[in-house]
């Protein structure tokens, strides 16, 4: 059974960073990109940053390019996202997603979910 499971949340500043962690166990990843997401409060869920797996391109939103980085460790099955230069406007439930084959950031293509970690960042 695939598990996913995101860690690492929590209150910050403006300003301040934040490394989000996500296990992936259950299955091989080795085809699959990786994929963080996020919803904030009453807006819908909406594409953060993807890693291919094997690969290791990466891919970002517009609004967080230069200040997020998607990396992953493929010993530990696991996928992070170091956020830097905090703003308000990035507290949400991060959600990281797995997907079978290459980049995209269409949500259903993104069959395995992990629970979700809240960041809050205050001003």
């Amino acid at each position: 059974q695939v598990q996913m499971a995101e860690s690492g949340g929590g209150l910050v500043q403006a300003g301040g960073s934040l490394r989000l962690s996500c296990a992936a166990s259950g299955r091989r990843f080795d085809s699959y990109t990786m994929g963080w997401f996020r919803q904030a409060p009453g807006k819908e869920r909406e594409f953060v940053a993807a890693i291919y797996w094997s690969g290791g391109n990466t891919y970002y939103a517009d609004s967080v390019k230069g200040r997020f980085t998607i990396s992953r460790d493929n010993a530990k099955n696991s996928v992070y996202l170091q956020m830097n230069s905090l703003k308000p406007e990035d507290t949400a439930i991060y959600y990281c997603a797995a997907k079978l084959g290459n980049y995209n950031y269409n949500m259903p293509d993104y069959r395995y979910w992990g629970p979700g970690t809240q960041v809050t960042v205050s001003s």
